[in-house]
């Protein structure tokens, strides 16, 4: 697909298939140019469109103006893949002139465009989990204001524990980059406290049937974690409560797993699943109470963690813009800003970025719940100034490989 141009207007609906309007004098000089890489199509649209939802929701309430500069939004669907990646940041940085990213949404995009964004020394802000860009590989260009990949497993690894005294885990998700990062985590944390994954399974991405996958968990297993994404994990959760695994053996999720945005497409069978997540759409931050609103009425929709991460980065292009002052159009010292970022009151609550780029916040435990005809999820424990090192001291976490399929290796298969 095309990268289509846009100029956000007050009232501005719809998002999908929008063409280039005019912007009205706003504030003087050249519009600071944001690029959105997003997927539109695929598995992962529906957290794709999210994101595009949340940064219009943040660009309307700020009248598309930053610090008094103007804001033009240039929008790239990737289609879902590195290569679609690679292209659409070589026309959003070559052609387009954007000043900044955000996104993109997986972490084999994020991967496929780390050294390209560095090269052209053009900040980037990024939602995709992919771990070493914020560590062995920690690019200067790049901050992620969400959370890495393991970031939330780490919390629920020691939640499943410390706190539901769980001891035989088996994990399934995705066969890609995100799903081992997550996986790995949990099962780091839940093995460093005394429990054993026993089972360790890896769906394709597109998978039409998880009958199969779901049939070699083991009886004597007493959790399952899961970290599927996009639609997915509806797909999962019905086949998993179908099976009549549900009331056998609880349900654990990582964040995109029972991401808010969901909800509305899940029934009964996501009932009690108990979720990690960096954001909670039920929190009372002024900041998410307005972009919960924003997207109930421009587009009926609840808003989810790609929707948050999005605004957040909106916030974070306005940090940046104060800090960087008359220096803003310079890449490098466009970086650095975002480096010193620091917001006392974002969706996800207070946050500050750490040395290598990445957010230090609270991580959520969240139990999905009905409240009268609608399914929330609701917080029932908080963990404050979650590193992305988790409670591991960081010189010695980057001794070791980034979180892979095989790393931490699995010494309790069964």
């Amino acid at each position: 697909m095309t990268v289509k141009r846009r100029t956000i207007l007050k009232g501005l609906g719809a998002t999908a298939g929008a063409t280039a309007l005019g912007m009205p004098a706003i504030a003087q000089g050249a519009p600071f140019k944001i690029g959105l890489m997003t997927v539109k199509t695929g598995p992962l649209a529906q957290g794709g469109i999210q994101m595009e939802q949340g940064l219009l929701t943040f660009l309307k309430e700020k009248n598309n103006t930053l610090t008094g500069r103007k804001i033009e939004l240039v929008v790239a669907d990737t289609g879902g893949n590195p290569a679609g990646a690679k292209t659409k940041a070589q026309e959003l940085i070559e052609r387009d002139k954007v000043n900044v990213i955000l996104g993109p949404l997986a972490a084999f995009e994020l991967l496929a465009i780390t050294d390209y964004v560095r090269q052209n020394k053009t900040p980037l802000i990024a939602v995709a989990a992919a771990e070493d860009v914020t560590q062995r590989s920690a690019n200067p260009f790049i901050i992620r204001p969400t959370a890495t990949s393991g970031q939330c497993s780490h919390v629920m690894g020691e939640y499943a524990t410390k706190e539901l005294k769980k001891t035989r885990a088996a994990t399934i998700s995705e066969d890609f980059a995100f799903g081992y990062e997550q996986m790995s985590a949990f099962q780091r944390v839940f093995e460093d406290n005394g429990g054993k994954v026993v089972k360790k399974l890896w769906p394709p991405l597109v998978t039409p049937d998880y009958t199969p996958f779901i049939a070699q968990i083991p009886k004597n297993a007493d959790c399952v974690f899961n970290g599927f994404a996009g639609s997915n994990p509806v797909k999962f959760m019905r086949s998993y409560a179908d099976l009549g695994l549900k009331d056998r053996i609880p349900l654990l999720a990582g964040w995109t797993a029972m991401d808010d945005a969901l909800l509305r497409s899940l029934g009964d069978e996501a009932i009690g699943v108990l979720s990690a997540a960096f954001y909670s759409a039920a929190s009372e931050f002024e900041s998410n109470k307005r972009l919960v609103a924003g997207l109930a009425k421009d587009y009926n929709v609840l808003s989810g963690g790609y929707a948050a991460g999005m605004y957040i980065g909106g916030q974070c292009v306005e940090a940046a813009l104060a800090i960087a002052g008359d220096k803003s159009n310079d890449g490098t010292a466009f970086a650095e800003a975002l480096h010193k970022v620091s917001l006392k009151d974002s969706p996800r609550g207070a946050f500050s970025v750490d040395s290598k780029g990445n957010a230090i916040g609270s991580v959520f435990i969240r139990r999905c719940e009905r409240q009268g005809k609608d399914l929330v999820n609701k917080v029932i424990k908080t963990y404050d100034n979650v590193s992305q090192f988790w409670t591991y001291k960081e010189e010695d976490f980057l001794k070791n490989p980034v979180y892979s399929r095989d790393y931490p290796p699995a010494k309790n298969l069964e």
